[in-house]
């Protein structure tokens, strides 16, 4: 690496490198951080979706349909698992019923996932 150090009261105080050299140690501190990054992501139990999954959700109102599909249920299973009655299910699905706190919190808990997951703004 071709560098020069300039002193001030005999310390190295700077140190002059050729502006290429200073890119390439720019991008090999930003990859160390994004590999710190990644490492720090990895190490977390969290579950990772996939791209299209999380696409289809935020292009979507009611996110119930999307994860209930997700997980491989009909609104019958659903239904089953959660206590809530699949006409419910349905009408939540399509916009005719919010549903309550209470009632998502069910859902949520069934569909394995938190409550601000079914909620949408």
């Amino acid at each position: 690496m071709n560098h020069q150090i300039i002193k001030k009261s005999g310390k190295p105080e700077y140190a002059v490198l050729p502006y290429e050299e200073y890119e390439k140690l720019v991008q090999l501190a930003e990859d160390a951080e994004d590999i710190s990054a990644l490492m720090k992501a990895a190490k977390r139990d969290e579950e990772r979706l996939p791209h299209a999954f999380v696409k289809e959700l935020i292009n979507i109102d009611q996110p119930l349909s999307v994860w209930r599909k997700y997980r491989g249920l009909s609104q019958q299973k659903l239904a089953e698992k959660s206590g809530v009655t699949q006409a419910y299910i349905a009408q939540i699905e399509t916009g005719k019923k919010g549903g309550g706190v209470k009632t998502l919190k069910k859902l949520a808990v069934a569909l394995s996932i938190g409550l601000d997951d079914l909620v949408t703004d």
